[in-house]
């Protein structure tokens, strides 16, 4: 695997996003990467987008999907076909610094992580930057993550020989925080660079965007994923609610 590094980048109706998406990885410093966009069945223009794309930069790799299978599993078909010793995740609405992966990578060695994160900014869907930036902590715990789940999806970058291989579990959303809960339960710690590398795009049509739908979902993995009681799971999203808060004020 060497040091290439897989980023999964899942695209639904993403026509409007997708080429600054793409483009803020082409800008990247580091260039030993293959992107694996993966078309969930878009109704819109994105996989002429898409294709046009990979036309132009043969380490863009797009899958087209014949039938709708959702974030998750979309995700999984190409972890799947990764060949990446290291694992990235960006959404299509989503963008990066050009040194994100260069700075992240040194960081992860230097200390010889398998698990990292870093502060991001949320920007408008119109591409403004908003006044929020989510900082990264120093490190983040199985326990401390329940509380706070402050780990941007867009910032994450796992080294799978590290971790051994992973998959997305298949629930309907906060796939993430089940995954990064899954990989911590194996002995890993997610540690946090507080360098502003990636840019999380507010969109009015997300699921993150509807606050209650989003908080269910949390209260859905610990009870349904994680089989906590329900005296912890009240802890829990005690926990993760006044950080929510906390994060966007």
């Amino acid at each position: 695997m060497n040091n290439l590094v897989s980023i999964i980048t899942p695209s639904y109706n993403s026509e409007k996003f997708i080429k600054d998406c793409v483009n803020s990885v082409l800008s990247q410093s580091y260039i030993d990467w293959e992107l694996l966009i993966v078309d969930d069945c878009s109704k819109d223009n994105s996989r002429d987008i898409i294709s046009e794309l990979a036309a132009k930069d043969g380490r863009i790799k797009p899958i087209f999907l014949e039938k709708n299978v959702g974030a998750a599993e979309a995700r999984n078909v190409v972890i799947r076909q990764a060949k990446g010793k290291y694992i990235a995740f960006l959404d299509s609405d989503d963008l990066w610094e050009s040194q994100k992966l260069e700075k992240q990578l040194s960081f992860m060695k230097d200390k010889d992580i398998a698990f990292s994160f870093s502060t991001y900014q949320l920007i408008s869907e119109d591409g403004e930057n908003l006044t929020n930036i989510i900082k990264a902590p120093q490190k983040m715990t199985y326990h401390s993550y329940l509380k706070n789940t402050i780990i941007g999806c867009l910032t994450v970058i796992i080294d799978r020989e590290k971790t051994g291989d992973f998959e997305m579990p298949n629930i309907h959303s906060s796939h993430d925080m089940a995954l990064w809960l899954l990989i911590m339960k194996r002995g890993f710690s997610a540690y946090g660079l507080d360098e502003n590398l990636a840019k999380y795009r507010v969109v009015s049509s997300s699921n993150t965007a509807n606050k209650t739908k989003a908080a269910k979902e949390v209260w859905d993995v610990y009870r349904k994923v994680e089989k906590l009681n329900i005296f912890y799971s009240a802890i829990c999203f005690f926990g993760y609610a006044f950080n929510a808060i906390k994060k966007r004020m």
